[in-house]
């Protein structure tokens, strides 16, 4: 358990830690609010670009091989983003860092399904890796804080260290070899995949400052599209698919990679709009920052220990539905931030992202319980494909809205109407495609 979850662990810690930091970079390294979502994003682009084939890799030369090449990858990138000396550098390691991200991800999943007999062992143990995870993420603002006080935003970098070391030592030790299985690796299909995020990305990020109606947008825009059509009529006609057609022909298996895309994107845009939100608006300091969200986002994993219980008396669906309704209900109320006290914003933030912890091990546990045996390397990679989109878009559209308003209270307002519809999106997947039972 403690072998697969610091891979995941690492992964978590990096989004809540760094934009806690976000502030200090932009103020040391001179950076744009532009250029800030690209620190964001592009570990976000590549890590969701790649996740697919890196299930594939796994099924080809086992999950345990490519968890460890994963996790080296990753703590390297990590001592690259730390000695960044410009812009350039770092966003350019951010990308390693998402293809370390990409390799182990899915691995990570997989060898915790494959190590438990399905039953309720599998469900506590799948609830419990996610509550490591939102440890993690809780954690996260109050150790980026203290390190940004401390020694600065590098920090936040150095830390992976640590605990990459511990995961790859854990796991040559005590995670046995998985099944290999042979298949194509569909070059071209990964890479229409890779074109469309990173052009949607391109569209998202630097539209509000190009403008819209740029050629430079317009030919992003249109790529987007072209690279996306290319990548459905691959899937559609090729002999070797990167999804089978088992996967896509179970709807429990595509309600929930819908679920992590809805899911991650109202995650990753609340943290991203009410951490600067503190920092700009409310003036709050990196450290006060930190303290102020840790009880927030340790609403994550309280949301996560309270599944099992909640599933054994509602089921998976009525977990997810529980959730989602609690995560629609918080984000909304945060229409009126701007004249809230601290007390109240945080117990609306706590409740969506209680809601949001409650539903993400049932979501979990609906996807790979969908998957066969043979698909589960791809399913852990697909649903978390999902999830990363919804983050890179998340991320990318509170950016949209912080530069389409004036007033930064009245953006931060609009972004929580938009997270909020994003959870009721969800909610309405589950009720349309999850059967009772």
């Amino acid at each position: 358990m403690a072998a697969v979850a610091c891979g995941f662990v690492m992964a978590m810690l990096d989004v809540t830690i760094v934009n806690v930091a976000l502030k200090a970079m932009q103020n040391s390294l001179a950076i744009s609010l532009t250029t800030l979502v690209w620190v964001v994003d592009a570990y976000t682009l590549s890590f969701a670009a790649l996740l697919l084939l890196g299930g594939a890799l796994a099924n080809r030369y086992g999950s345990k091989t490519i968890y460890l090449l994963g996790l080296a990858l990753f703590v390297a990138a990590s001592a690259l983003c730390a000695l960044a000396a410009t812009p350039a550098m770092l966003i350019a390691a951010r990308l390693a860092q998402g293809v370390g991200a990409a390799l182990f991800m899915p691995s990570s999943l997989s060898l915790l399904t494959l190590a438990f007999p399905p039953g309720p062992l599998r469900t506590r143990m799948i609830g419990l890796w996610g509550s490591l995870v939102s440890a993690a993420m809780a954690l996260g603002p109050c150790v980026g804080g203290v390190l940004v006080d401390a020694i600065g935003w590098r920090g936040i970098f150095w830390v992976n260290l640590p605990v990459g070391v511990v995961g790859l030592w854990l796991t040559r030790r005590h995670v046995a070899r998985s099944p290999r299985h042979a298949g194509p690796l569909n070059g071209a299909g990964h890479l229409f995949a890779a074109t469309a995020l990173a052009a949607l990305s391109l569209t998202l990020i630097q539209g509000p400052s190009l403008g819209w109606t740029s050629p430079a947008i317009v030919a992003s825009a249109m790529a987007t599209i072209a690279a996306t059509a290319a990548f459905v009529l691959r899937e559609r006609f090729a002999r070797y698919r990167i999804l089978s057609a088992a996967l896509l022909g179970e709807r429990r298996f595509v309600a929930g990679s819908l679920l992590g895309l809805a899911i991650n994107f109202g995650i990753l845009a609340e943290i991203f709009l009410i951490s600067l939100y503190l920092q700009q608006q409310r003036g709050s300091s990196p450290l006060a920052t930190g303290f102020q969200l840790f009880p927030l986002m340790a609403m994550f994993g309280i949301g996560n220990l309270a599944t099992a219980r909640v599933s054994a008396r509602l089921g998976s669906r009525g977990a997810l539905l529980a959730g989602l309704a609690l995560a629609t209900l918080g984000s909304a109320a945060l229409l009126a931030i701007d004249v809230l006290p601290y007390g109240a914003i945080a117990l609306c933030i706590g409740v969506a992202n209680f809601g949001a912890g409650l539903a993400i091990p049932a979501m979990n546990l609906v996807v790979m319980q969908a998957a066969r045996p043979e698909d589960a390397n791809l399913a852990a990679a697909s649903l978390n494909a999902s999830r990363q989109i919804g983050s890179l878009v998340g991320v990318a559209i509170a950016s949209v809205v912080l530069h389409s308003f004036a007033d930064a209270g009245r953006a931060t307002a609009a972004g929580f109407a938009i997270i909020a519809a994003a959870y009721a999106g969800g909610f309405a997947v589950v009720v349309r495609a999850i059967k009772p039972g």
